[in-house]
Formats: C-alpha cells, sequence, structure tokens
C-alpha cells in the first residue's frame, strides 16, 4: 500500500507541475515567465525554461534584461545537448552584445558546441574544423582567459583528430595499392602533408611509417627503369623514420624494409 501511495503522491505532483507551468505559457506576465524560467533552469528542467525564456525573448529585446534571456537560451539548449541551436543562441548574443559581460564566454561556448558536435574521425569534420577556427579565436581574443589551457587541449584533440583522419585515408590509399593507378603516391602525399599540417600530432609515427611503407611496395612494384631509384627513396626515408623514432613501436618492420632494399640496391 505504501508503495502505491507514494507512486500516487508522485502522479498528484506531476500533475500539478504540469499544471502549474501550462497556466505560465498562458499568462500575459513577462516578468513571472521570466523568474519561472530561472527557477525551472536551476532545477535543470531545461526544457520548459528553454520555451519560457523563448516566449518572453521578444518583449525583453533592446533592454538590459535580454542579454541575460539570451545567455539562459543558449545555456539552457547546452542543458538539453542540442549543440547546434545553442551555437546559434551564443553567436546572436556575440553579434547582439559584442562587449557585453558574457562575450568571453559566449565566444569560447561557440567553439565549444562545434567541438561536441565533432563527429568520428571517419565521418565529415567540417564542425572539426570550425571548433578549431572558433576555439583559436578565443585564444587570440581572450589569451588571459583562465580557459585557455583547457582550450589548448581541445585544440590539441581536434588536431589529432584530423591527423588520424588523414592516417586513415592514406592507409586506404596503401590497401588500393596499383588498383587503377598508383595508390602509393598517394598514401604518400596524404601523410607528408598530414605531418606537415600537424607537425606535434600523437599520430606522427603511423604516418611515417605509411609514408616508408608505401614508398616500399612501389620500388617492389616498380617498372626495372625506376626500380631502382625508388628503392633509394625508401632507403632514404627509413633513415628518416630510424632518427625521428630509434625506439619507436615499428622499428623491426622498418629494419626489414630497410634490408630488403638495401639488399636489392647493393645488387
Amino acid at each position: 500500500m505504501k508503495k502505491y501511495a507514494f507512486i500516487l503522491l508522485i502522479l498528484v505532483l506531476f500533475l500539478n507541475s504540469c499544471s502549474e507551468y501550462q497556466k505560465l505559457l498562458k499568462s500575459t506576465d513577462p516578468e513571472l515567465k521570466f523568474n519561472k524560467a530561472v527557477e525551472y533552469f536551476e532545477k535543470g528542467d531545461f526544457m520548459r525554461a528553454s520555451t519560457l525564456f523563448d516566449e518572453i525573448s521578444t518583449y525583453y529585446k533592446g533592454t538590459e534584461r535580454s542579454e541575460f534571456v539570451l545567455n539562459y537560451l543558449a545555456k539552457s539548449y547546452m542543458g538539453q545537448k542540442d549543440y547546434t541551436t545553442a551555437s546559434e543562441y551564443y553567436k546572436t548574443y556575440v553579434k547582439t552584445y559584442p562587449k557585453g559581460r558574457f562575450i568571453a564566454e559566449s565566444k569560447y561556448m561557440i567553439g565549444y558546441c562545434f567541438y561536441l558536435d565533432s563527429p568520428d574521425a571517419r565521418l565529415d569534420q567540417t564542425s572539426t574544423l570550425s571548433a578549431m577556427e572558433a576555439l583559436q579565436e578565443f585564444i587570440d581574443l581572450f589569451p588571459e582567459s583562465e580557459r585557455v589551457p583547457e582550450t589548448n587541449k581541445l585544440l590539441e584533440e581536434l588536431s589529432n583528430k584530423l591527423a588520424y583522419k588523414s592516417f586513415i585515408n592514406s592507409k586506404l590509399y596503401f590497401d588500393l595499392g596499383n588498383y587503377m593507378g598508383n595508390n602509393y603516391e598517394s598514401a604518400v602525399i596524404t601523410a607528408q602533408n598530414a605531418l606537415k599540417k600537424y607537425p606535434s600530432t600523437k599520430y606522427r609515427e603511423e604516418l611515417s611509417m605509411i609514408i616508408l611503407e608505401s614508398k616500399y611496395q612501389q620500388a617492389v612494384q616498380s617498372v626495372p627503369e625506376k626500380k631502382l631509384d625508388r628503392y633509394r627513396s625508401t632507403i632514404d626515408e627509413y633513415y628518416n623514420y630510424i632518427n625521428e623514432f630509434p625506439e619507436g613501436k615499428m622499428r623491426k618492420q622498418a629494419e626489414k624494409i630497410f634490408s630488403e632494399s638495401k639488399k636489392t640496391v647493393k645488387d
């Protein structure tokens, strides 16, 4: 009986809450709606809060209160994990209040919203690039902000994601081999470009090995007149790898490629 009484109590409270909320929606008192929206926000009821803030946003437009409404709206959508809508409200805030009290937070949050929307490395990375652009802009504008160290970590993470995507692409070219063209050369170019663009990436060794393996396979499968030059290029690439990663996790593989290439060049 106690269990059913508790369930009944919860149901009554829920219905009363819905009834109160419905009355609020019909109310013509913007101040009441604002105060209640803040209450809902602080309780974590972000959907009701955003609905009420949205209803009164037009009424307060052009007033000091509007700045707070916009900020609450953006945070309410963040609470709902609707990062696209939250980002749009932060952008609106930045455009409307370029020197507002929440400008630094809004600039950061625009980039952070893109960061949260950044997908798996195998997918389109438009959001990742937008996040990096917005976060770098935040650092440039607010270099003394306490959020700069955190922002640099986010930028490093996003940079590694793009480098990993380049590694995936170069590995795909490598696996295609000579199918419908020289895909090994495409693998080399893709990996080299990634190393230039993301020199500090944690995938640096993997990208370097792709270059070495691709050059080796080009030499192995080469026409006779190009074979010797390509083996020499492979040996040069081995030295590049071994000088940078003398204790690399793929050293054995590199040594094998070097041994085979050197033997062929000597012969």
